[in-house]
């Protein structure tokens, strides 16, 4: 009988470090360039699914006409430079990935956020892309969470089926996509509740304080 996993898939927001205040300051500080005030609770029913969306979703609300690549570009300018000297890593990221490296397992990124954004983010925590054995990004999939491709994508890029993968999440979108992949789901309570986050098999509030089960169930 096998160990598994055999890879482990980590969402980046909210799971390696929490961005989610940076980049509702920045959106909204894009907005108030254009006059619209929005409100940082507008944001919350599209965690995890891009900016393109995570932007969308606010500027329907309103009625605002979004130009996605101007304001984008725009709301990204703000955020690498808010996060300078203040985003860190989530309790238990750098010793969790330690850990499953030693245990001789490989290591992806799979996040709905654009390139820019994630070279941004693990550089500025110090975990920079050669940390992982794979990237995913926003770019390289057409369809988001909670379609699947992105941790299908990763699986590949790991040359892992999904079934021998543990893909780590913190939003309900992102739960969805992980078991529409067919791997297993930890799900980290950083951003939503456990009710909210239904239908993953493990739970956690942080890489500090992972169940064992989720890293040696038996297929």
């Amino acid at each position: 009988m096998i160990s598994r996993p055999l890879g482990i898939i980590f969402d980046m927001d909210g799971v390696l470090l929490d961005s989610e205040p940076f980049i509702i300051e920045a959106a909204s500080r894009m907005f108030a360039e254009h006059g619209l005030k929005v409100r940082p609770e507008d944001f919350h029913p599209f965690t995890g699914m891009g900016e393109k969306r995570f932007l969308g979703g606010v500027a329907e609300k309103y009625g605002f006409a979004l130009d996605i690549d101007r304001d984008k570009k725009r709301t990204y300018d703000i955020y690498l430079d808010i996060i300078k000297g203040k985003l860190t890593p989530l309790a238990g990221t750098r010793d969790f990935i330690a850990q499953c490296r030693k245990s001789g397992k490989k290591l992806a990124v799979a996040s709905s956020a654009d390139w820019r954004k994630v070279k941004g983010n693990l550089t500025e925590i110090t975990l920079p892309p050669e940390t992982f054995d794979a990237i995913v990004a926003g770019e390289d999939v057409t369809h988001k969470k909670p379609a699947p491709d992105i941790f299908l994508l990763a699986a590949e890029k790991l040359g892992l089926a999904p079934q021998d993968c543990l893909i780590v999440e913190d939003a309900p979108g992102g739960i969805q996509a992980a078991r529409a992949a067919g791997g297993k789901c930890l799900a980290i309570m950083s951003s939503f509740t456990k009710e909210q986050l239904a239908g993953a098999d493990y739970f956690a509030p942080d890489l500090a304080h992972v169940p064992d089960e989720a890293i040696d169930w038996q297929k």
